[in-house]
């Protein structure tokens, strides 16, 4: 369980990063848990990012 939160977590600061690692994603125990995290990395900064679109519109 913790290799899985650990996994998670790294696939998060990775997508907050900017950056993938191929490696992680591929590990047959953890690879699953990874992605997950980078997915949620991901649709936080894109939420980030249209936040900060729409203060930049006036809308916010």
């Amino acid at each position: 369980m913790e290799e899985a939160l650990l996994a998670y977590g790294a696939g998060r600061l990775d997508a907050l990063d900017g950056r993938r690692d191929a490696a992680r994603a591929a590990d047959p125990a953890t690879g699953v848990d990874y992605r997950r995290g980078f997915l949620d990395g991901r649709l936080e900064v894109f939420r980030m990012l249209a936040g900060i679109r729409k203060l930049l519109r006036g809308d916010g």
